[in-house]
């Protein structure tokens, strides 16, 4: 698991970015926002965890489908943001490290949906048994990350720290395409698709910029 330290230093880093997260043009930020409207999820009438869930961008979105939110983020400062932006009955926001057991009781959720966050959790494995718990058989998990190759050409989420005027790197961990499957067969999840994700207009050739996978819930044995 990750350092308690580095943990606060990213929460401290989401604090800072808060002000100006939604302002400043984030091309991975607007393409997750577009793939989570393009896939293939039950989310009409269903209950929905958002984790990771920040200012709430996404979640006005989901709040027009889902029937009930969780939206858990670890950074005060984010979803202060969240809170004045979704003023819906049917959403509730958790200030919670989603490393450790969620605040949800079992099987109570349908929908599962982490974006942008996993590169900032070190040990995927938690993070996919606490899914796991909280979704009922058949239920879907989606995440969508930046792409590996992208990580490794440098690729980095950073923001531009108005307090210092430096650019911020937020610190992360890279988790191959594997380990994001593999750790979700071992959690008892079934892998229902995934997508690479390139810029809009962006030649094939090119490095996607974004992972996506949706796993379902198996039964148990």
């Amino acid at each position: 698991m990750t350092d308690s330290s580095d943990q606060s230093e990213i929460a401290a880093a989401y604090n800072d970015w808060a002000e100006t997260y939604d302002a400043v043009q984030n091309q991975t930020r607007d393409l997750a926002a577009k793939v989570l409207r393009h896939v293939d999820l039950k989310l009409d009438g269903r209950k929905v965890v958002e984790v990771g869930c920040g200012t709430g961008r996404n979640t006005t979105w989901l709040a027009e489908r889902a029937a009930e939110i969780v939206g858990l983020d670890f950074s005060e400062e984010m979803l202060a943001r969240a809170r004045s932006r979704v003023d819906h009955p049917r959403v509730r926001f958790v200030q919670h490290d989603v490393r450790v057991t969620w605040p949800l009781t079992d099987a109570s959720a349908d929908v599962v949906i982490a974006m942008l966050i996993l590169e900032h959790v070190e040990n995927l494995a938690p993070v996919f048994a606490e899914a796991a718990r909280v979704l009922n058989t058949g239920g879907q998990l989606f995440l969508c990350e930046l792409h590996p190759m992208r990580q490794l050409s440098g690729g980095q989420a950073q923001f531009s720290n108005r307090k210092t005027g430096e650019r911020q790197l937020v610190s992360a961990f890279l988790h191959d395409v594997s380990d994001y499957v593999n750790t979700g067969l071992a959690s008892g999840f079934e892998l229902e698709q995934i997508g690479e994700w390139r810029d809009e207009d962006a030649p094939a050739s090119s490095q996607p910029r974004l992972l996506s996978l949706i796993f379902v819930k198996r039964p148990a044995p």
